[in-house]
């Protein structure tokens, strides 16, 4: 099963016995019952008009949420992840600072004081622009 209740049949029928080859048949039974195979010009013709539709739905969607976006920017909103507080990682920074000064590693520090190396490093990345 695929998809939103599409299901790929298989079959493979052997084209010569004295050979190995196969042919693959795919017939494409849709949520609403209806069979194509395509291989026939038919399911070509239905698979084709399947696809164009998907992608018009796609570019509506990604207009829609273009003109959302732009609307929100005229009228002054900001866009994206606000700036979050730190409260553990700001508590800590004067020692992570001191550790650093002292020459200890990423991996040490955030180990004595239970932060992991990322916070850690986020910390001396903030420092060293600050400074």
């Amino acid at each position: 099963m695929l998809h939103h209740g599409v299901e790929l049949l298989f079959d493979q029928l052997p084209v010569d016995a004295s050979r190995s080859e196969h042919q693959i048949k795919v017939r494409v039974i849709a949520q609403t019952g209806l069979l194509f195979d395509l291989g026939t010009p038919q399911g070509k013709l239905i698979a084709s008009l399947m696809a164009a539709l998907a992608e018009f739905e796609r570019d509506l969607l990604r207009e829609r949420i273009r003109s959302g976006i732009a609307a929100a920017k005229a009228k002054g909103r900001t866009l994206g992840r606000k700036a979050g507080e730190r409260p553990k990682s700001d508590r800590l920074s004067p020692k992570v600072i001191r550790l650093l000064e002292e020459g200890r590693s990423y991996r040490f520090i955030a180990r004595e004081l239970g932060l992991s190396p990322t916070t850690v490093m986020g910390i001396a990345h903030r420092h060293r622009d600050a400074t």
